[in-house]
């Protein structure tokens, strides 16, 4: 059996190529999943515990929130930094956040090579972005070391797929036929072992963890609906995968187990609900600013 190689280099290239290339799709759909998203925005803002003044990171800021959020809370004497490795991503959060009269940076950066002084960030914050790191423990190292002493990481990964129809329905059901991904591929639920990422924040050296389930859901009006919002957001290199294994035919077999999948969440009118499950996470930087030595 041909054992299929990771390649860190590729997959952030592939990374950035798919954030670009739905970050459109993901636009259009911004106001319909804000709602859905908005009580995990909600945990993050209260446990980061923002004020004015503080300096915020939002790591994997794509079209704009937690750190639009973030902004109010900071108010003008404070300041937020978000990072994406996705320039469109970037492009259309400097959109959403033209005309503020609160300031927001947002730049094009990979958490994993950001080069910013030790103990300048009052709090981090990421909504779903973590998950996505090559190098988890280099990355959680590097943004405790960001922290000032007892500064707060507030994020949210996704929990296991079984949980989480919202995320998981789409790509179980058109990459059902499609062979595995390598297993150190970074990946939507590759931090769902709540048991396991709690001990990878105390290596990276982080204290006072604590980790809850917050449940999230989206609605759309019919199964057509949330076909037209799965095709806009779905990473390009899924469905290329799909016709290069299954060819037309496949793709085809793919959609319509989908909208046979979503036709089981919906209610009597045809409202389609998708629930969905995310790991809030909040912990603090060491309370004297020292943290384990970086390896990798």
């Amino acid at each position: 059996m041909t054992v299929v190689q990771f390649d860190p280099a590729g997959f952030k290239a592939e990374q950035r190529d798919t954030w670009n290339a739905v970050s459109g799709g993901w636009e259009f759909w911004r106001d319909r999943y804000e709602r859905a998203a908005a009580p995990v925005t909600a945990w993050l803002l209260r446990a980061a515990g923002l004020r004015p003044g503080h300096r915020v990171l939002d790591v994997g800021c794509g079209t704009g929130e937690p750190a639009i959020s973030a902004g109010r809370l900071v108010a003008t004497t404070g300041r937020v930094l978000g990072i994406d490795l996705a320039p469109e991503m970037v492009r259309r959060a400097r959109m959403a956040a033209a005309g503020l009269d609160h300031p927001i940076d947002f730049v094009e950066s990979d958490v994993e090579s950001l080069d910013l002084p030790p103990h300048s960030m009052d709090a981090v914050l990421s909504r779903w972005g973590l998950m996505f790191a090559v190098d988890r423990h280099r990355m959680l190292s590097d943004l405790c070391r960001l922290l000032t002493p007892g500064g707060v990481l507030a994020a949210a990964v996704w929990d296991a797929p079984a949980a989480n129809p919202m995320t998981a329905l789409a790509f179980r059901a058109l990459g059902a036929e499609l062979p595995g991904p390598p297993p150190q591929r970074p990946g939507p639920f590759s931090m769902c072992d709540a048991t396991r990422t709690r001990e990878e924040l105390v290596a990276a050296g982080f204290v006072e963890i604590t980790i809850e389930s917050v449940p999230v859901s989206m609605r759309f009006a019919s199964v057509d609906e949330y076909l037209q919002y799965a095709r806009d957001v779905t990473p390009p290199g899924l469905l290329r995968a799909v016709r290069q294994h299954l060819g037309g035919d496949g793709e085809r077999a793919g959609w319509d187990r989908l909208a046979e999948a979503a036709a089981g969440y919906a209610d009597g009118e045809g409202i389609v609900c998708l629930p969905g499950s995310a790991l809030c996470l909040r912990a603090r930087g060491a309370p004297d600013g020292a943290t384990p030595g970086r390896t990798g």
